[in-house]
Formats: structure tokens, C-alpha cells, sequence
């Protein structure tokens, strides 16, 4: 199923070190979101010392992480949780050239060694950011394949998330070669940029299968100015979409209400659910949308969106969802989980920014 866990892109950029990413790890475990499913503590960029060793060996920066990588992923393992880590198949990373960390700390030419070093730190996850590699002459389909290759070399299962630019039209190389793809530039705190997310993914879902993922990016959910409502609807579409679900704020200082938003087991349960696709867009009707997918059990999962800046009324006919178009339903509410029994249609009023989220069953009590 997708990944769900943390990275500290989003939080930190290269504001990182040994404690925050310990800090977090130690986060997921007290607040409940390990046993939630969120079991990937995912270091990114700036992690890296600003040059290899002798061997050409990327070894981290031991100011920040005087343990070292190996050090970091022990302490994840003993507390149940998976570590990540972040490369790219160019000579730079991406912090190397928007951030101005020091040095040229790609993987080209030494994917080998690198995937070995992972190996033998004991990673689990590996983040292969795609950094202007063109400008070294490299071609996504052939660049990636060299680093899924060398993992698969060093018989310890890694998971791989690529993120190749552009990142659409959508190659029908990413699914055989990644376990996950991002499909959107980079996401920031902003509704717009979330609407533009997901916007993105219309059409893709039939990439999608158990073991490879479309990624809209990161969640933001307690991040920035993004309100509420705005929360709830940017972890309820992404967990509709199956895709990987990586907390991107301060785990120290999250707020009781931002908790509550990501640790629902109900919206978790939608990610986590493969019945053969991935949730995708039923009816667009501007600022009003549907969203919906089937789950396993043989109910439906439905998620009805308000993009405007004022509440509005949205409904879904049985037929949309697959039923029959007169059929008695029975609709659990996710976010408010109260249940209620009606004919033939599900409507809400859905506040601005907001969304109305119901798993469906056909059929009386």
C-alpha cells in the first residue's frame, strides 16, 4: 500500500540534524501516528557532507549527524519505524543548486557505491529527486533505471519515489521502474497550489497499482496559513488519490487539532485501500466537485469538494457511485462520523476550502 510517514523538507529545508530528525522519529511514536500506519521517518536533501571521501563515499555531514546515517536508521528501527533518504541521479542536488549548500553531492557515476552505502546504513526508502540532471546530459527513463538496478543489486528492498521534470505528460516507464512518481511540481502551503496538485492527477489513475503510486507531493496539512477546512480537504483528497501519505510539518509542535486530522483512521483507511484503482475525479461542476472510489469491501468512498470561497450545497446520485440508481444508502460521514440512511442520493453543504467525505453501502441496516 502507499507509504505513509514524514519528511523534513517541508518543516526544516536544510535546517536539519541528528536530534530534529531523532526528535521526530520519537514524535511518531508518542503521538500515536506510528501505530497509525505512519512508520517512515524520511531524511531529505542537506543531509550530505559538502564533499565525498577519498573513495568517493557520500558520508553525512558529522557536525549535524556526528552518527552518522547508519546511527539515525538504528534508532528508527528500534522504535518500529523505516528510515528514508534523499539523492539525485545528477551531480548536484537540488539544495546544491536553490539553496546553496556546498558542493556537487549527486549520484552520477557512482550509483553503485551509493546504493550500497544505503544498504549498508540500513535504509529502507529512497528519494531520487531529479534536480536538473538534464544540464549533466542525462535522460530520466535511463537514469533512473541505473539506481533502481543498483538497489535491486544489493538484495535489500528499497523503496523508490523518483521525481522526474517535467513531471507531465506521464511516462509509462515510471510505474515499471519507481514504486512511486511525483506527478506535480513542488507543493507549498496554499490552496491554490493544492487545487493545482490535484488538478494534476485527472487522468492518471490508471497508472496506479499496488506497489506503484502517482505522488501529488507531500502533505502540508499544519503548514503555513492553510486553514481547517482547507486541512482536511488537502489529507481527505490525497488519501482518496492512494497516494503516499508524508506528514511535512514540525512534528514537535503540532497542534492537538492538526493531530486529529492525520491520525483519522477512517480518511486513513481510504489510502491504505486498493480495490483496483485509485480514486479519481466523477464530476466537475467548476467550484463544486466529486471525487470517489471503490473500496474493497464492495462500499464506496466519495468525497464531495467545495473549491470556492463561499459554502455550497453538493449531492451525488447513486449512479455516480456505482449503484443502482434507486438504491437505499447507507453513508458514514468520516470527518463528523455520524451515519444516516437515505434514497438514492448524498448531499452536504460543504463549507469554502472544505469537503464532505462518506464511505457508502448499498442497502437498508
Amino acid at each position: 500500500m502507499p507509504p505513509m510517514g514524514w519528511n523534513s523538507w517541508n518543516a526544516y529545508r536544510c535546517d536539519i540534524d541528528a536530534d530534529k530528525i531523532k526528535a521526530a522519529a520519537d514524535a511518531l511514536v508518542s503521538t500515536g501516528l506510528r501505530d497509525a500506519g505512519y512508520v517512515h521517518l524520511n531524511i531529505d536533501d542537506c543531509w550530505q557532507n559538502p564533499q565525498r571521501d577519498a573513495e568517493g563515499n557520500l558520508f553525512a555531514d558529522p557536525a549535524r549527524f556526528p552518527g552518522g546515517i547508519k546511527a539515525i536508521a538504528d534508532y528508527a528501527h528500534a522504535r518500529g519505524l523505516k528510515l528514508g533518504l534523499y539523492a539525485t541521479p545528477g551531480s548536484r542536488t537540488c539544495a546544491n543548486l536553490y539553496d546553496d549548500y556546498p558542493g556537487a553531492l549527486g549520484s552520477l557515476g557512482h550509483e553503485q557505491q551509493d546504493a550500497r552505502s544505503f544498504t549498508q546504513w540500513g535504509v529502507d526508502y529512497l528519494k531520487y529527486d531529479w534536480c536538473r540532471a538534464d544540464q549533466d546530459g542525462l535522460e530520466g527513463e535511463a537514469a533512473f533505471t541505473r539506481m533502481r538496478q543498483a538497489l535491486q543489486a544489493t538484495g535489500r528492498p528499497i523503496f523508490l519515489s523518483i521525481h522526474h521534470e517535467p513531471q507531465l505528460p506521464m511516462q509509462p516507464w515510471r510505474p515499471k521502474v519507481a514504486n512511486a512518481w511525483r506527478t506535480t511540481p513542488d507543493i507549498k502551503p496554499r490552496w491554490p497550489i493544492l487545487m493545482r496538485n490535484l488538478d494534476a492527477q485527472v487522468g492518471l489513475e490508471t497508472y496506479a497499482r499496488p506497489g506503484a503510486w502517482n505522488d501529488p507531493d507531500m502533505l502540508e496539512v499544519g503548514n503555513g496559513e492553510l486553514a481547517a477546512d482547507e486541512n482536511r480537504a488537502h489529507f481527505s483528497l490525497w488519501a482518496l488519490l492512494n497516494a503516499p501519505l508524508l506528514l511535512g510539518n514540525d512534528l514537535t509542535a503540532m497542534t492537538p487539532e492538526v493531530l486529529a486530522i492525520v491520525e483519522n483512521r477512517d480518511i486513513i483507511a481510504l489510502d491504505q485501500d486498493w480495490a483496483g484503482t485509485q480514486g479519481r475525479r466523477l464530476r466537475d461542476d467548476g467550484n463544486s466537485e466529486v471525487w470517489g472510489k471503490p473500496l474493497s469491501d464492495g462500499s464506496f468512498a466519495v468525497v464531495l469538494l467545495n473549491r470556492g470561497d463561499a459554502a455550497a450545497r453538493i449531492g451525488v446520485d447513486a449512479a455516480e457511485m456505482g449503484f443502482e440508481a434507486n438504491a437505499t444508502l447507507r453513508a458514514k460521514d468520516l470527518w463528523n462520523q455520524s451515519e444516516a440512511t437515505l434514497r438514492a442520493r448524498i448531499q452536504a453543504d460543504v463549507p469554502a476550502h472544505g469537503v464532505a467525505v462518506y464511505r457508502v453501502r448499498a442497502g437498508a441496516r
